[in-house]
């Protein structure tokens, strides 16, 4: 039976790149992809904590799903204005993906709020493809991800060792480390 059967893995490279292990408690703000989330909370497994977020109350309710189906344990809020309702220092990865860029200042603030000193938080965009697939995707330049506008806001948040780590497969991956203080 087919439609009884898991999602394909999710892009390992995107799991990878976020670097979750066993027992970590992993924030993802931003549901716009929910079989990631699903990805990542089973990376942490039941020792760990998984919790997602999203200014949309539609995409926080797909992501919960979508987690259910793929048996991952995901806790999901709705966050008005990316407010985070999580107490300082509760995570150890915090995950941004797909935020408006309107709206990462804010999300990038309340992530270094609520990681532990020493944690990472990874911005994971959606950027242009280049080649034939960029072209068939006919996204504006506008929608492309921007690893400098993303570094910047990492380090304007007082992330240390703020950096590109990787463009690949119309993904841009940037990450910072909480300042341990």
């Amino acid at each position: 039976m087919p439609w009884l059967k898991k999602s394909a893995p999710v892009d390992s490279l995107a799991v990878s790149m976020s670097g979750a292990k066993l027992g970590d408690r992993v924030l993802v703000i931003g549901c716009s992809d929910p079989v990631l989330i699903a990805a990542l909370a089973s990376k942490s497994g039941l020792t760990g904590r998984a919790c997602a977020v999203d200014a949309s109350s539609d995409r926080v309710a797909e992501a919960a799903r979508i987690a259910e189906r793929e048996g991952a344990l995901v806790e999901t809020t709705t966050a008005p204005g990316w407010t985070l309702p999580f107490d300082d220092d509760s995570f150890d990865l915090v995950v941004i993906r797909d935020v408006p860029a309107s709206d990462r200042g804010i999300a990038v603030g309340e992530s270094r709020r609520v990681l532990r000193p020493g944690g990472r938080c990874m911005i994971i965009d959606t950027t242009s493809r280049g080649g034939l697939g960029g072209l068939l995707a006919r996204r504006s330049p506008d929608d492309r991800g921007d690893s400098d506008a993303a570094r910047r806001a990492l380090e304007h948040a007082a992330f240390v060792a703020a950096r590109l780590l990787a463009e690949r497969d119309g993904l841009l991956f940037v990450e910072g480390v909480k300042r341990n203080s």
